[in-house]
């Protein structure tokens, strides 16, 4: 059974793909979803980018859903009316970029010809709508539902309705009423927004429209921005479509690096040298040591990637430029974005994966910058796994690396051992095999199998920050030191999940929808 992916997200979120073949059904999303006529719906995977500057947010969201084609629909709680020139609709391919960038990442480096001088390009080698008028205003339902239509207009495939609503059951009430199957115990959930003052961004889809695949549909991502002084995220929502574990990705793009204030933080253990088998199944070995992590540390919110996203080291594919910037909501924002120059800007990856017992939101906090997962093996083949809290720079990456050391001849008097860089000639001579060798992003972690990698054969090294202790099982590369280093744990908050949430603010809820309405 495939987990399904609940992203949720508020300003700046981040992005989540489909992956692998035999995966779990990915359970996590900013809401939950509404099937019509009886009818279940899946999110299986749901990508959210947020942009963050002073009170201002811009959130991206892409959703794949599985379930029947009649009338779709998301959700999404925001503190303020959304009128329509707030609105517009991106291309998918640029939420597959940004996973790729802030992804953990899988190197590989050659010990050279101990006999052959080393340069400098040796070692930075690579390793490598149904059509609706825009209205305001535009009118209410029967006053018994405490439900108010503020705005009405369409974009893209989505007809765009924004409500508020007086009571959490006449929400409710009208959702049912208008043919969508509320989960059961929504409106316990719905209740907190509601008594907030919480609008509902509700974008129905013209399934007409919407290509589908395998009974998936692919949806243009949606953007939309907002002011609120508050930074959160709503997860509660999305427990009512829960069936197990829920995966989130959080990637926020601002100024500073991010954090979560009200769960603990760690960052990922990064710099582990690992089997060259773990090539072939990256992703369940980067599930594997991310369950490991999170054990150790229950609740916690787990740092992947903090760098600028104008530039990566390696890169597993390419960087965001100022167009992307614009497109994911710098063209709303000040001076200090418009016209952007990537660099100063930071990506920062945040992942969580949680279950029925998480109580509270997520509320975001700006933090130092972070260090991590940097530089080149040394003569002993062993990398450093210390990470920076209180950096100058935001340098963090979870990386893991493949040693090859030497096997040739040693044909010289003195030898040189030690040195590290790209490929040897032989495989430098075929493109596909160094193709095949460059940076390998671990993307579509909420689908990745679990249960069916043995991390500690994986590993060639002691990763004692999270407990774990290479196996004897595995032969160990020929002159590698073990791994020395503590890992980061930046607790910003009390208690894990279980923990009050600070600010009920910007309540971000997707709930997903899928209505048939009744044909009169």
């Amino acid at each position: 059974m495939r987990r399904r992916l609940l992203s949720l997200s508020l300003l700046t979120g981040a992005a989540f793909a489909a992956l692998a073949t035999a995966a779990p059904r990915a359970e996590a999303f900013c809401g939950f979803y509404v099937g019509g006529a009886k009818s279940e719906m899946f999110n299986n995977a749901t990508q959210v980018v947020l942009m963050r500057q002073g009170s201002t947010t811009v959130l991206s969201m892409q959703n794949n859903y599985q379930g029947p084609p009649e009338g779709f629909a998301l959700i999404v709680p925001v503190p303020v009316v959304i009128r329509e020139n707030q609105v517009k609709t991106l291309p998918r391919e640029l939420f597959d970029k940004v996973d790729t960038l802030g992804a953990p990442r899988l190197v590989e480096y050659w010990e050279q010809d101990p006999c052959r001088p080393m340069y400098m390009e040796d070692r930075m080698y690579g390793v490598p709508a149904m059509s609706m008028e825009s209205t305001d205003d535009a009118g209410a339902p029967p006053a018994d539902y405490h439900v108010k239509i503020e705005a009405k207009f369409s974009v893209g495939e989505y007809d765009v309705v924004v409500l508020s609503a007086g009571e959490s059951t006449g929400l409710d009430r009208w959702l049912r009423d208008n043919k969508y199957q509320i989960p059961k115990g929504a409106e316990p959930l719905l209740r907190p927004y509601v008594a907030a003052g919480t609008k509902f961004f509700v974008a129905k889809v013209n399934p007409k429209k919407v290509t589908f695949a395998n009974g998936m549909a692919t949806l243009s991502p949606l953007r939309f921005h907002y002011d609120s002084p508050e930074f959160t995220l709503p997860i509660r929502l999305g427990l009512a479509n829960s069936k197990g574990t829920q995966d989130l990705i959080v990637n926020i793009l601002a100024p500073q690096r991010y954090e979560v204030a009200n769960y603990p933080n760690v960052a990922i253990p990064t710099n582990i040298v690992v089997r060259d088998s773990v090539r072939a199944h990256f992703a369940e070995f980067y599930a594997a040591l991310f369950d490991q992590t999170v054990s150790k540390t229950k609740g916690a919110v787990v740092t992947e990637y903090s760098w600028d996203s104008g530039s990566c080291d390696p890169c597993p594919g390419p960087t965001l430029d100022s167009n992307d910037l614009a497109t994911l909501g710098a063209d709303v924002m000040t001076d200090t974005y418009q016209n952007a120059n990537p660099y100063g800007v930071t990506l920062t990856r945040l992942h969580a994966r949680y279950g029925k017992e998480v109580k509270d939101d997520l509320v975001f906090k700006a933090v130092t910058a972070l260090e991590g997962g940097r530089g080149m093996p040394d003569d002993k083949g062993a990398m450093s796994m210390a990470v920076t809290a209180d950096a100058g720079t935001n340098n963090f990456q979870g990386r893991y690396v493949i040693l090859h050391p030497w096997t040739g001849a040693v044909t010289c008097e003195s030898p040189v051992r030690g040195q590290w860089g790209g490929p040897p000639p032989q495989e430098l001579a075929d493109p596909a095999t160094v193709g095949a060798r460059q940076p390998k992003a671990a993307t579509n972690l909420a689908f990745a199998r679990r249960g069916s990698l043995n991390l500690t054969d994986a590993i060639a090294v002691d990763v004692p920050q999270v407990g774990l202790l290479s196996s004897g099982n595995a032969t160990p590369l020929p002159r590698l030191r073990k791994g020395q280093g503590c890992a980061c744990n930046t607790s910003l908050g009390a208690g894990a999940f279980g923990s009050a949430a600070g600010g009920a603010g910007l309540a971000l809820f997707v709930l997903v929808v899928a209505g048939r309405r009744r044909r009169r």
